[in-house]
């Protein structure tokens, strides 16, 4: 699942797609000073997973928002 830490999910294949269906994906929350682009962050099996892998990285796990990402 590391391949698609910072990518856009719109520039996943079909078959990465199908992978993550299941998976919680953070993304970072967009506000009108930073507008990031969208970007998978984190992919775990939970919401626990990806706030320790934000962490893991020096993120603040409050300054994204995790969704199930759906196939």
């Amino acid at each position: 699942m590391a391949k698609v830490i910072g990518r856009a999910p719109e520039r996943l294949t079909l078959e990465e797609r199908s992978q993550l269906a299941g998976w919680w994906v953070a993304y970072e929350v967009y506000t009108p000073q930073t507008l990031p682009l969208k970007r998978i962050e984190a992919v775990g099996r939970d919401v626990p997973a990806c706030i320790a892998q934000l962490e893991g990285r020096g993120l603040d796990p409050r300054q994204f928002e995790f969704q199930l990402f759906q196939p």
